[in-house]
């Protein structure tokens, strides 16, 4: 028979565990999909925007502090302005390449820019005069770009894709565009318009086909996007206060609530790629939450070349 002592010594520490890690878990599960505030309100301006994540976990979005800037903020949340743009221009979608650099949409002045890390050296990486604005962008495996261009006054919008040489090529034309995505096996390009979530198959060559609904919503608007690994989609509803999580068959699996109401951007960063940070147009700020499933662009981070 098992006596007290070595109940003690035997059983008793394998059991707090048990029940610490269950408490653990129950707690981390309850955190899911629950939204705090990260950077404090009106730390950006009501242009922010564009949030991405480096593979040091540190966040950035434009407009902080005023407009023209590029925000960093680091994992505990300390802000500051990382680079000043050019003059005149201001930013929109961030996302990085496979070598670590930070593209930039610069929707003033119809540009691409791109940003060595290391040296914060900024340079035109592609130009298009015909954009009413390179506005979010998107990046695939292969390094090329995939922009959203709406012209927002004439309620019209367009697709492009610059390759990596920094070509510049229109792949269509259809009503306001805003959110863009790929899905997690480059298959798919996700493009949102007005309230509609619309998939093209996307080819190796970057080339867009077969274009479908994947979902349409009653009501409010929809801004940025980003996807996971399971290819749901993370949509911004704008003035709804949310951010909605959709499968790629058009279901909507989880409507997270924000302390904010005009959600412009998520990006998917975290230690293990299942932090979602969210820029917000009326707060001027970031908010965070956590989720079940690691972001594809947090994966992508991860593989960068050194």
């Amino acid at each position: 028979m098992l006596n007290y002592q070595s109940f003690k010594k035997i059983l008793l520490p394998a059991l707090v565990a048990t029940v610490f890690n269950a408490k653990a878990q129950t707690t981390d599960k309850s955190a899911l999909f629950t939204s705090s505030v990260f950077t404090p309100p009106h730390s950006f301006t009501v242009g922010a925007e564009g949030p991405a994540v480096d593979k040091e976990g540190n966040v950035y979005a434009v407009n902080f502090d005023h407009d023209g800037t590029i925000g960093k903020v680091t994992p505990d949340g300390k802000a500051s302005v990382f680079i000043e743009l050019p003059k005149g221009s201001v930013g929109n979608g961030i996302r990085f390449d496979s070598h670590g650099d930070m593209l930039i949409a610069d929707y003033t002045h119809h540009n691409i820019i791109k940003v060595n890390m290391a040296t914060k050296e900024q340079q035109i990486f592609a130009h298009e005069d015909k954009m009413s604005q390179p506005n979010d962008i998107a990046i695939d495996k292969y390094d090329r770009l995939y922009a959203s261009d709406p012209n927002w006054k004439a309620g019209t919008g367009k697709i492009w894709r610059i390759d990596t040489n920094g070509k510049v090529t229109l792949l269509d034309s259809m009503a306001t565009v805003n959110g863009i995505d790929v899905s997690p096996d480059g298959h798919t390009l996700y493009v949102n318009e007005l309230r509609k979530i619309w998939a093209y198959d996307l080819s190796k060559k970057g080339a867009i086909s077969n274009k479908r609904l994947v979902i349409e919503f009653a009501d409010f608007g929809m801004d940025g996007m980003r996807v996971d690994l399971d290819g749901n989609i993370y949509q911004a509803r704008y003035a709804k206060g949310t951010v909605a999580k959709v499968s790629p068959q058009g279901k909507v699996l989880q409507e997270i609530k924000l302390i904010g109401q005009k959600p412009t951007n998520v990006a998917f960063g975290g230690t293990d790629g299942k932090t979602v940070y969210v820029t917000l147009q009326d707060q001027g700020n970031l908010e965070t939450f956590r989720v079940d499933t690691p972001g594809r662009e947090w994966l992508m981070t991860q593989k960068q070349k050194k």
